[in-house]
């Protein structure tokens, strides 16, 4: 099926520093297979005010915000649902007639997955990171029921900040680290990266963890996912939240939610080149 673009054609957006593939891939094959007159495109900005007020100004339906846009993007908004507003950041916009509301829905992502996988809210948690994403899984957590956890992070003022802000622990590394579910939202593992080999958790860490949770996304088997496959543990992939948070932008944006089959298909179309 080719693209019809017109002038009733419905653009959706990205804004990151490092524009990527996934969210494009993702999003148009779902529009061709569905019919839906919209396109979907990724863009950079060095400025997030203008772009905004672009988003607003040229009635773009959508707009997916990654970083370092993911907090500086508020101010220019008109209202955050609960999913952006517990954890101050977001990672979509939806623009209806000009009013702009804001979503996080790597944090609706991870909810779910926590759920669906059923991880208890009892479970200790080691965390390790302290940015814009590990925002999104300490808030989720949090929301969750989960109370004893630590966020291991080099940065101090934002480790500290970001464990404070829950009611958690901080350390600087993962010495004496002792948790029923390790998190890794850094880019450790990440391909194309310095660190793509690294495991982001030692095998003595893995090996005492009953949940094993990597947000990175590319590769979906990243060192920490492969290792801890082989110690036969749980695991949680970032191809997951990545998956489920596009899904979620799509149906935002669209009002229609794909079934399951044609939402896999998509997942594996956009990471053939992510």
């Amino acid at each position: 099926m080719t693209m019809n673009i017109n002038k009733d054609t419905q653009l959706c957006m990205s804004l990151a520093g490092r524009p990527g593939n996934f969210g494009t891939r993702f999003h148009n094959y779902l529009y061709q297979r569905l019919g839906l007159n919209y396109i979907y495109k990724a863009f950079t900005t060095a400025d997030i005010a203008a772009a905004v007020g672009g988003v607003r100004a040229l009635g773009i339906r959508g707009c997916a915000v990654s970083m370092p846009f993911k907090e500086t993007c508020i101010p220019y908004l008109d209202e955050l649902d609960h999913s952006a507003k517990a954890i101050a950041s977001v990672n979509t916009i939806v623009n209806t007639d000009g009013h702009l509301k804001a979503f996080n829905t790597d944090f609706i992502a991870i909810e779910r997955l926590i759920a669906t996988h059923g991880v208890a809210s009892d479970t200790s948690f080691a965390l390790r990171g302290s940015g814009g994403m590990a925002k999104a899984v300490v808030g989720a957590l949090h929301t969750a029921g989960f109370k004893n956890g630590v966020i291991i992070a080099r940065n101090v003022q934002a480790g500290q900040r970001l464990a404070e802000q829950y009611g958690y622990r901080w350390q600087a590394d993962d010495r004496s680290i002792q948790a029923g579910l390790l998190i890794n939202v850094t880019p450790l593992g990440m391909a194309g990266g310095a660190d793509e080999q690294t495991q982001a958790f030692t095998l003595e860490h893995l090996s005492q963890a009953k949940w094993i949770f990597d947000v990175v996304a590319l590769p979906s088997e990243t060192p920490l996912i492969q290792a801890a496959r082989r110690l036969n543990k749980p695991v949680i992939t970032g191809a997951e939240v990545i998956a489920i948070q596009a899904l979620e932008q799509f149906v935002l944006y669209t009002g229609v939610r794909p079934d399951e089959t044609l939402i896999e298909q998509a997942a594996a179309f956009a990471r053939q080149a992510a």
